[in-house]
């Protein structure tokens, strides 16, 4: 017996290249034309836009207490953020603002890379075709097209 309700019908799925079955979004992110499309950071036009904003915001929001946190605290309560560290013996907001700061950038670039690698599999995009495969034609050896 089958159950309709929980798979997606013959009618809903396209397949794709690989085999593997498309879903609306990468369909809908296949089918637009974002050269025609308007820009506005406030209001996205397509649903990748959207989902990409959120992301940026969200990275955003997390490099600015990174970096301003050590900074900010040490303004407002100086006697906890002076203080000596018993292992290396420099102050806290010292190793927070040196060691803290870059390595929460590390922590922040590795978390977009994931999180944008989790947006084009989920809208379709593939990267590892470049623009002359996708076209047919031949690449140069210089990256352009030979005619």
């Amino acid at each position: 017996m089958a159950d309709n309700d929980t798979h997606d019908s013959a009618a809903e799925k396209e397949t794709a290249p690989d085999g593997g079955a498309l879903t609306q979004a990468a369909r809908d992110h296949r089918n637009t034309d974002y050269l025609d499309r308007e820009v506005n950071l406030l209001r996205p036009s397509t649903p990748f836009m959207r989902d990409h904003l959120r992301v940026i915001w969200t990275g955003f929001a997390l490099w600015a207490v990174i970096v301003f946190g050590p900074v900010t605290a040490t303004a407002l309560v100086p006697g906890v953020m002076t203080t000596q560290l018993p292992v290396i013996g420099f102050p806290l907001h010292y190793f927070l603002v040196a060691i803290g700061a870059p390595g929460g950038a590390l922590v922040l670039s590795l978390w977009y890379a994931r999180k944008r690698d989790q947006l084009d599999q989920k809208y379709g995009i593939d990267h590892t075709q470049t623009a002359a495969e996708a076209s047919g034609a031949a690449a140069a050896a210089d990256g352009g097209v030979e005619q």
